[in-house]
């Protein structure tokens, strides 16, 4: 995926996660990648990487388990608000 750097990246990032789950590329309860191999694929930083994530765990997407990952939810929600929440950084 290439990223459009005149939008903010972590919603770009976050939006693929999101995509992903959706079309069954993350099962619902399969561990999803870790914020550094997030950042290492979309040659982001970090912190960037962690935000898009912290987005789709807000969302509900996804759950953390503390010493085991994170884990996309079962059962999913039902919709995003990344597409219709442009403004706010």
């Amino acid at each position: 995926m290439d990223l459009d750097r005149t939008r903010p990246l972590w919603r770009q990032i976050a939006a693929e996660i999101i995509r992903r789950i959706e079309s069954g590329t993350y099962p619902p309860g399969s561990r999803v990648p870790s914020t550094l191999e997030i950042a290492q694929e979309f040659g982001v930083v970090n912190a960037t990487a962690a935000k898009a994530m912290r987005r789709v765990r807000e969302e509900g997407w996804t759950r953390g388990e503390v010493g085991l990952g994170t884990f996309v939810s079962d059962p999913l929600p039902s919709t995003t608000g990344l597409e219709d929440d442009e403004s706010a950084d």
